[in-house]
């Protein structure tokens, strides 16, 4: 097919996402592969004292704790300032990670049908072993290959130095959990090959409905792999047409104004010595046990790229979290109720998240007016009303056993039961119904949308599809 012929992409993502299986990916081939892939992953991570971490160390002075190289991450102390809020001071550990990732995905057409290629991969933070992740998932430092280990597969195909410079159907810098990374970024592209590609061990092929499929299993389909996802040219129903998405004036106004009241302060600090947490042989934890620990593991692997394992410190968050997003139809248009959310480690300040996004039981010793609102309200929802509610993990490569319950829940045409006027500490309206076709054309530039939020964006195509089947619009309220 000619260049002249080739269909719109936002059409042949359609396609895609329709097809649960085809005759490169049948669903039980890929059932098959996973299971051989999970009884081959002869991975092992066990926590072990800080004692033992070779090649890290508490640094003299700052007592940060950072790798002899001085690359790949470090865990640093943060003070951390909001003045108006519940809890207006806090001071926490944070990772902080200067270097800009890679996550790719690359995209193929077998038979008309475009088909991603995704890989079986074990992070030493993953709940359950391997999950599917995206082509390419790595730190500058991993596939510069500062620890002398093998290369990166496909890497090239994201790069400059790949002289078929393909085509590319999505490109954005997105920023990561700005509660626990430090102006954390990772660049989110989707590229589309024509050529031959030699599909190693632990990859294949999987057409976007067959990864919608997937998205309903717990801790399958990998944080990394759905952000990129969230960021491909979706067709969803009730919103404009790929090329006329973009936020109107109104939300970036409100959004402009936020951030101009938004009086978070947030200064990196010495982890030695951090108020209200504690250095344990085995964990850096806070004194009353809330929020999350540090911790050191020992990796024993043979299908990454340092072969034979490592060891590295990990965050490991006390308690599952629970993200939602309320959405509905009204006059043929699809909205989203989404919150602003101020955290220390963003780099712009605050950005859109979802409707509800907390750990549940880390509000148990904070004042009630601290509760986050709408919570009750998302997790009463009755059961005819939930469109999406699956557990998935968070980031293996940094975070131990981070788990969310991920749900989307649907609202009458008028918004009801969920009430949007609930003001933050500066006045401006915490949650918005914002139309789901801005906040897709916002999600094209960097630093607007938050991870969780991107989630969500990439499971609501798997229940709100180009025809919206199983939505309801005002004429069914």
């Amino acid at each position: 097919m000619t260049a002249h012929t080739t269909p719109p992409v936002a059409a042949r993502i359609a396609r895609s996402a329709a097809a649960l299986e085809t005759p490169t990916a049948p669903l039980a081939g890929f059932h098959r592969w996973w299971e051989e892939a999970r009884a081959a992953d002869d991975s092992r991570v066990e926590r072990i004292p800080f004692e033992d971490l070779r090649s890290w160390g508490f640094a003299p002075g700052t007592g940060n704790l950072v790798h002899d190289s001085g690359r790949f991450f470090s865990v640093e102390g943060l003070s951390a300032h909001r003045p108006g809020a519940p809890v207006p001071r806090w001071s926490q550990p944070i990772v902080h990670q200067p270097e800009t990732g890679i996550l790719g995905i690359l995209a193929k057409e077998f038979d008309g049908v475009l088909h991603f290629l995704m890989q079986a991969k074990m992070e030493p933070g993953n709940h359950d072993g391997i999950q599917l992740c995206p082509t390419v998932q790595a730190t500058l430092s991993n596939y510069t290959r500062v620890h002398q280990g093998g290369s990166v597969p496909y890497v090239e195909r994201f790069l400059r130095l790949d002289p078929d410079r393909r085509r590319v159907l999505a490109d954005v810098l997105q920023s990561e959990q700005g509660s626990w990374f430090y102006r954390k970024r990772n660049r989110n592209m989707v590229v589309e090959v024509t050529g031959d590609i030699e599909v190693r061990d632990g990859f294949r092929w999987v057409p976007l409905g067959q990864l919608h499929h997937l998205l309903a299993v717990e801790d399958l389909v990998n944080m990394d792999a759905r952000s990129v996802l969230a960021c491909l040219p979706y067709p969803f129903a009730g919103t404009p047409p790929e090329g006329s998405r973009e936020p109107g004036t109104a939300l970036l106004s409100h959004l402009t104004e936020a951030r101009s009241l938004e009086r978070l302060t947030a200064e990196r600090v010495p982890l030695a010595g951090l108020p209200g947490w504690r250095r344990g042989p085995d964990s850096i934890s806070r004194e009353d046990g809330a929020f999350f620990s540090i911790v050191a593991v020992d990796v024993r692997t043979g299908g990454r790229e340092v072969r034979g394992g490592w060891v590295q410190p990990l965050l490991q968050p006390h308690g599952q979290g629970v993200s939602a997003l309320v959405t509905r139809r009204a006059g043929g248009v699809r909205y989203v109720l989404a919150s602003l959310r101020a955290e220390p480690g963003c780099a712009t300040g605050l950005e859109i998240g979802p409707t509800v996004q907390c750990t549940p039981g880390n509000y148990a010793h904070l004042p009630a007016e601290a509760r986050p609102p709408l919570l009750d309200e998302v997790l009463a929802t009755p059961a005819d009303r939930v469109l999406y509610d699956t557990v998935l993990s968070e980031e293996g490569g940094r975070f131990r056993h981070a788990r969310s319950r991920y749900l989307i829940v649907e609202a009458d045409a008028h918004g009801g039961p969920y009430d949007a006027r609930h003001d933050g500490p500066y006045g401006t309206p915490c949650t918005q119904w914002i139309p789901l076709g801005e906040l897709l054309g916002l999600l094209r530039h960097g630093g607007y949308v938050n991870v969780e939020a991107r989630t969500l964006i990439a499971c609501l195509q798997s229940v709100c599809g180009p025809e919206d089947r199983r939505t309801t619009d005002e004429k069914g309220v």
